[in-house]
């Protein structure tokens, strides 16, 4: 893949990333390589590719909504790892790669054949990070898992919803997108240590562990005071108020997370007193007598519109939202401002892709090319690779590629 004037002003430009990852983990984390100047090269089974191709409904010319989030910026490759010429030809891939992401469950055939002893004895300077459900030890390590198992076994589904309610699961796929994000860390890191050793590294993530990172204040409280954490619906379990409130038109949070901001909203709201009521005068008092304070405030709450409490909190320099769904966040001027929707041209016409996060120098780093079709890509790598037309040939007929 040749290297355009955008790219060569992006960090990773120049490293090459062999993902062999599927579903949604690995894949973001392969995106967010991509998004940052790096090449990938997608190995996918020639008999289906990632499994997200066939998450759909909704889907656009054959492919699934859910698989053109998160593999844009990456080239295709269809090769059948389960043969000796496939597991060959990838070797051949990793010998020039300088990042292996791959989800292969710890008792698999494919873990073991293609490990980082492996791959890093024809790649000393090999960066290898392997996701997978819970870790490499551990009476869970040979579990399958999918976001929704980690998210009820690492805890998360026992303090999301309401109080009494029924267990929830959050509404975005964190454990997935946590573990990606935890690994995209992690290959940042050995990257730049290899910059001064020379040598690789093997790095190892999951999507239980990377819930454990998350917890930080909910373990620290358990940690120190036994109490189990529970469900609190919006509510926090450290701050008050600090959640959920309704209007008489709809749904606004409101975050007074000190005293001074809570001094702020009893004057905004026309109820001075309840800044110097000694169940609410100091955070520790609020939290403790939460119920009877948040009941205070939906009753006056309640009498007025969102968008007047929002423009009274705000000018009181309270922090206060409007409750937005998600088609609100992208029709938002804010967002249209930060330009964090952009298009990439796809076989089925121009497809829109949530941009990265990230801005180097005040640039938004924008989605350089369109998600791939399955095999796309294959013969323009393998070419690369100096694997001629009629082994290619013979290789498509005994479906080793695609």
């Amino acid at each position: 893949m040749s290297v355009d004037e955008d790219d060569a002003g992006r960090p990773l430009s120049g490293i090459q990333v062999v993902e062999l990852s599927s579903s949604l983990a690995g894949p973001y984390l392969g995106m967010c390589l991509g998004d940052l100047g790096a090449e990938v090269i997608k190995v996918e089974n020639p008999g289906g590719g990632d499994m997200t191709r066939q998450w759909s409904p909704p889907e656009v010319a054959g492919e699934s909504a859910y698989f053109l989030s998160t593999n844009r910026n990456k080239r295709s490759v269809g090769l059948d790892l389960q043969t000796e010429a496939g597991r060959e030809l990838l070797l051949r891939l990793v010998e020039r790669a300088d990042v292996v992401i791959d989800n292969f469950r710890p008792d698999s055939t494919l873990h073991r054949l293609l490990s980082y002893e492996v791959l890093s004895q024809r790649n000393p300077r090999l960066v290898m990070v392997h996701l997978s459900a819970f870790g490499e030890t551990g009476p869970w390590r040979d579990r399958p898992g999918y976001d929704l198992i980690a998210q009820a076994a690492a805890g998360l589904m026992s303090v999301t919803g309401e109080p009494d309610g029924v267990p929830v699961r959050a509404g975005f796929s964190i454990a997935d997108l946590s573990a990606g994000m935890f690994g995209l860390a992690g290959v940042l890191a050995a990257l730049v240590e290899r910059s001064r050793t020379q040598r690789g590294r093997y790095i190892t993530t999951s999507l239980f562990e990377a819930q454990l990172g998350l917890h930080v204040n909910l373990a620290m409280n358990l940690f120190l005071s036994g109490d189990v954490p529970q469900p609190l619906g919006t509510a926090h379990p450290n701050l008050a108020p600090y959640q959920v409130f309704s209007a008489s038109d709809g749904y606004l949070v409101i975050a007074a997370g000190n005293d001074r901001l809570y001094q702020r909203l009893c004057a905004a709201i026309e109820r001075p007193e309840l800044a110097q009521d000694a169940r609410f005068r100091t955070n520790r008092d609020r939290v403790t007598h939460r119920g009877e304070l948040v009941k205070i405030l939906e009753d006056v709450l309640v009498y007025n519109t969102v968008d007047h409490w929002c423009a009274v909190l705000e000018g009181s320099g309270v922090p206060v939202s409007p409750l937005l769904n998600i088609s609100d966040v992208y029709a938002h001027a804010h967002t249209e401002a930060l330009g964090m929707v952009r298009s990439v041209e796809h076989i089925a016409g121009p497809i829109p892709q949530v941009a990265s996060p990230l801005s180097l120098d005040g640039k938004r780093l924008t989605p350089r090319s369109a998600p791939p079709t399955l095999g796309q890509h294959t013969t323009e790598v393998l070419s690369e690779l100096g694997v001629d037309s009629d082994t290619q040939a013979a290789l498509r007929a005994s479906g080793t590629i695609r």
